[in-house]
């Protein structure tokens, strides 16, 4: 899924669509993603208003049956502020009328992106100054379990080769509980489990590395921003002096 911005005007306070601009951006698009098909609009706000409807019949001329995906940037509970509403044509008091109507939607993501976006909506400040948040926590929690397992797991290891070299003296019942815990691990495959977790593990780097991506993007962004602000200074200086000069 993707999107861009729409270039637009006001003409008597209604907001028209540049459909040049859209055309255009379309074009390439299809020319990148060319498996993707259009879905809809998206805007800021709570409810529906006659500006949204108004915006909707001419996005109802490129496309049949666009959706509206609304966010509201200042709720403040723990739900996701999106809504997705679908126009419907109905007859109000005798007038046909363009309304909205709310869609239900389930949200489907991987596991990473749903620890990666936790992860992000639930920071808070430590006691020592440093931000940290409940998935972090949890991680960690794991991480020390995991730790003191694979300790546990390198002490009977020990134990078994020591006992096979006679370096150790050699304990039934504990051969007998190794044994009986070697039992309960589950049967896998090392050639499946191998390709999973590179797999896994791509996908966790590939995200990481998108992160990377675009937070470089963005300071190029403000660098070229900065860059062309401080060209412009020296050009209207310059030609300020050609006039006083």
């Amino acid at each position: 899924m993707n999107s861009f911005e729409l270039v637009f005007s006001e003409v008597e306070g209604f907001i028209v669509i540049d459909r040049d601009y859209y055309g255009t951006k379309e074009e390439q698009f299809k020319q990148v993603f060319q498996d993707m098909d259009f879905l809809g609009w998206y805007t800021t706000g709570d409810v529906p208003t006659p500006m949204d409807i108004h915006i909707q019949r001419q996005i109802c001329e490129i496309n049949e049956s666009p959706v509206l995906l609304k966010l509201n940037p200042l709720v403040r509970n723990a739900e996701l502020p999106v809504t997705i509403f679908e126009s419907v044509i109905d007859l109000l008091y005798g007038v046909t009328t363009m309304l909205f109507v709310q869609l239900p939607y389930t949200l489907a993501t991987e596991e990473a992106e749903r620890i990666g976006v936790d992860h992000v909506a639930r920071v808070q400040s430590a006691d020592d100054g440093l931000e940290t948040s409940l998935v972090a926590e949890h991680l960690q929690s794991q991480h020390s379990a995991i730790k003191m397992l694979l300790s546990r797991v390198k002490l009977i290891l020990d134990y078994v080769k020591g006992v096979e070299k006679g370096e150790a003296p050699v304990s039934e019942d504990a051969l007998r509980l190794a044994y009986s815990l070697t039992r309960r691990l589950p049967v896998m495959k090392p050639e499946r489990f191998q390709k999973d977790f590179y797999e896994e593990c791509n996908d966790v780097n590939l995200i990481t590395y998108l992160g990377m991506i675009t937070k470089g993007c963005e300071e190029a962004h403000q660098y070229i921003l900065r860059f062309n602000l401080l060209h412009e200074k020296h050009a209207v200086t310059r030609r300020m002096r050609g006039l006083f000069y």
